[in-house]
């Protein structure tokens, strides 16, 4: 078992009649975090896939993935952290898999950090764009999903220093690109 995400065996299940012998606590605390955090959950998929459509079918994977693992999942303590890697992983499978092709559009309907105009909304999401994947899920899950470092060290199965050397390359890289002086305050 994975110490820091709580994650046991994560073998790959599809039966949700295997869901029926899984602890209903654990079931029931899932259902209602995905509930309350799935505008959450689509905004992060969104920022990989750029495409609506496969941001939703990113979602509802990450979804029958984490409901047919819950089992695997041995601390609710580490929910948010185990659900934002099944996330992640999927969001990340989906982009690779498919173009960066990206309509103005839906660009436009992205939320931004605050404190950026429209017209540097699209310089910076182009440099996060840029970004190594590590380094993209790093500024994503900090600024966007307002994670503090442990929880994105969990999340991305890192050690914590780690998260900081990425976070830290990340904004001087962005710095660089966008030449803004964008700090994690």
């Amino acid at each position: 078992m994975n110490r820091e995400t709580g994650c046991g065996g994560c073998a790959q299940r599809s039966d949700f009649s295997a869901l029926k012998s899984r602890d209903p606590d654990i079931r029931r605390l899932l259902a209602d975090y995905i509930v309350s955090h799935q505008e959450d959950f689509y905004r992060l998929a969104f920022s990989y896939v750029k495409n609506r459509d496969a941001a939703l079918d990113v979602v509802q994977e990450s979804i029958v993935k984490a409901l047919s693992k819950a089992d695997t999942l041995r601390e609710p303590a580490y929910l948010k952290t185990w659900f934002y890697r099944i996330l992640l992983n999927e969001s990340m499978n989906h982009f690779r898999r498919t173009s960066r092709i990206l309509p103005l559009e839906e660009l436009e309907q992205q939320s931004a950090p605050a404190g950026c105009d429209p017209g540097e909304r699209l310089d910076l999401y182009d440099a996060i764009d840029r970004l190594a994947p590590r380094e993209q899920a790093v500024i994503k899950l900090r600024f966007f999903e307002d994670m503090k470092l442990e929880e994105i060290a969990q999340a991305t199965d890192a050690n914590l220093n780690t998260v900081k050397s990425r976070l830290y390359k990340a904004l001087r890289k962005l710095r660089d690109m966008t030449g803004e002086d964008l700090r994690d305050e």
